[in-house]
C-alpha cells in the first residue's frame, strides 16, 4: 500500500517546495515556527530516517543544505524521495514485526516506521500548505487543472 502512496506523496510535497519562491524560503509564519526552509530540510531528514528504518537499509550521509538555498533543498528532498522508492521497494512484510529503535531509542515494531511515514507525508503536505497560502500562493492540489 505504501508503494503506491508513495509517487502521489512525493509529487505534490516536492510541488510545494518548487512552488515556493527562492526568497522565501525564510519564511516563518511566527517567530517559534520554523523557517519553510527548515521544514523542507526536516522532510528530507524524516525520509531518509524513516525508509531507511522501515526497510532494514542504511541511512546514508547526507550533506545538509543551507535552509535558504531552495535549489539545493529541492534536489535534496528529490534525492530522499528516490532513496525512500528503492529502500521501500526492499521492504519484507514478514519482518514488520520485527523490533527496531525509533526516536529517543523507543522499542517499536518495523510497521511503525511505515505508519510513521505517512503521517509524517501528510503532516509536511498541511504544513507547506499552510506555508504557501499564507504567503499568497495556492498549494499544488489547489491548483486549477491544467
Amino acid at each position: 500500500m505504501i508503494k503506491e502512496i508513495l509517487p502521489r506523496q512525493a509529487k505534490n510535497l516536492q510541488a510545494a517546495v518548487e512552488t515556493m519562491p527562492a526568497d522565501k524560503f525564510s519564511f516563518r509564519p511566527t517567530e517559534p515556527q520554523m523557517t519553510f526552509g527548515h521544514l523542507v530540510a526536516h522532510m528530507i531528514d524524516s525520509n531518509y530516517y524513516l525508509c531507511a528504518k522501515a526497510s532494514d537499509t542504511a541511512q546514508p550521509k547526507i550533506e545538509p543544505a543551507k535552509e535558504t538555498d531552495k535549489d539545493a533543498l529541492t534536489a535534496a528532498l528529490k534525492a530522499s524521495f528516490d532513496f525512500c522508492t528503492t529502500s521501500l521497494a526492499k521492504v519484507d512484510d514478514s519482518k514488520l514485526g520485527d523490533t527496531i529503535h525509533a526516536y529517543g531509542g523507543r522499542e517499536v515494531p518495523r510497521a511503525w516506521a511505515l505508519i510513521a511515514l505517512t503521517n509524517d507525508w501528510a503532516d509536511h503536505y498541511s504544513a507547506s500548505a499552510t506555508y504557501l497560502r499564507l504567503s499568497g500562493l495556492l498549494p499544488p492540489t489547489a491548483q486549477p487543472k491544467k
